[in-house]
């Protein structure tokens, strides 16, 4: 599926890249709790726990510093397809345990550029224009582009 096509620009934010590196360390990276401290939110904050229970309806949740303060995000994986794609929400914990203020649902697309490297797309859904609006204001685009440097320059060491 393509989410590119159906993208909603009331609701939705996405962007895609290309990452000089192959699309089987980016897929290991995004599904490896091990990996994603070393990506996952722009540097100087941190991951300080994650844990992955990859399958549907199974954790991912994470904790942040942020400037010192603690942050934690308590989500489910909502689709997984090998290799290739991976949608996570906030709207639900562990057993579909219905969050009281959701933010968003992010979808990660993963697909070989014919070079060697990635093409790396993320959106991120939002239930209503007013969320998506707060999403960009807070630096969606700039915020989910050092992710996606972020996670290349991990990728390499690997």
């Amino acid at each position: 599926m393509d989410t590119r096509t159906d993208l909603d620009p009331q609701t939705d934010l996405s962007f895609t890249r290309d990452l000089d590196v192959p699309p089987e360390l980016v897929w290991e990276c995004w599904t490896q709790p091990e990996h994603i401290p070393h990506f996952f939110v722009p540097h100087p904050h941190r991951v300080t726990d994650c844990q992955i229970d990859l399958r549907p309806g199974g954790r991912f949740n994470t904790t942040f510093d942020v400037d010192g303060a603690k942050m934690q995000n308590q989500g489910v994986w909502l689709e997984i397809v090998e290799g290739r794609r991976l949608v996570f929400t906030d709207a639900f914990s562990e057993g579909w345990k219905p969050a009281a203020d959701p933010f968003m649902t992010a979808i990660i697309e993963i697909a070989d550029n014919g070079r060697g490297g990635t093409r790396y797309t993320a959106t991120a859904r939002h239930r209503s224009a007013e969320s998506r609006q707060r999403h960009e204001d807070m630096g969606f685009f700039e915020g989910w582009g050092t992710v996606a440097d972020q996670l290349e320059a991990y990728a390499r060491t690997l």
